[in-house]
């Protein structure tokens, strides 16, 4: 019987557009795919091993034409929209107190400020209340798919692996969580929405 749910948070809430960075990273003289630097840069990022004036100064430094600022639009303009039935939906299995809820995201400084932007401090502040807890990668220094975040977020709360329930659009980290014995959902983009859930439990 599931009793815990944890949920991602791009592309299961807010949408996102992953392919911008490389459209425009190209643009700035990348080549087709980014490089082993540049992703291990981002997890770096994402894990607070790095500050943000840190990330941004190297960027600059591999994209010399950029400005900081222009390098920052490209970095948060992947972040979308926020549909509002999605906030009501979480709003909603909250105040039904049947699971107990939790969001687990990969997500770094410079994204996690610019979310809030784009919903405003209440609504941000409403979704955030919905969960128990609401946990970011680079404030526990840990990342999806490392089995080590999900043993965090059991361990943490007291939750047993088979009583939980997890939710994210890439299939990596759904992967890793089942060999924990934790029940998931591979969520497609543009086929699944979280408001469906109730359907997949």
């Amino acid at each position: 019987m599931i009793k815990n749910i944890i949920f991602d948070f791009g592309d299961v809430f807010i949408n996102l557009d992953k392919e911008i960075i490389f459209r425009e990273m190209i643009q700035l003289g990348a080549s087709e795919h980014l490089g082993p630097e540049l992703i291990d840069l981002n997890n770096r990022y994402e894990v607070g091993q790095i500050s943000t004036e840190h990330f941004i100064s190297r960027l600059s430094a591999i994209y010399p034409s950029a400005s900081p600022t222009r390098i920052v639009d490209i970095w948060n303009g992947m972040l979308l929209d926020f549909p509002d039935e999605r906030l009501h939906f979480i709003e909603d299995l909250a105040r039904q107190q049947r699971y107990r809820l939790f969001l687990l995201s990969n997500t770094n400084e410079l994204h996690i400020e610019h979310v809030q932007k784009i919903m405003g401090k209440a609504k941000f502040d409403r979704f955030k209340n919905a969960f128990e807890k609401f946990y970011l990668s680079h404030e526990i220094k840990l990342r999806k798919p490392s089995s080590a975040i999900y043993q965090f977020v059991l361990e943490e709360n007291g939750l047993k692996a088979e009583e939980t329930f997890f939710i994210d659009d890439t299939q990596e980290n759904t992967r890793a969580a089942e060999k924990l014995g934790i029940r998931c959902w591979n969520l497609r983009v543009g086929k699944d929405d979280i408001v469906q859930l109730k359907s997949r439990l």
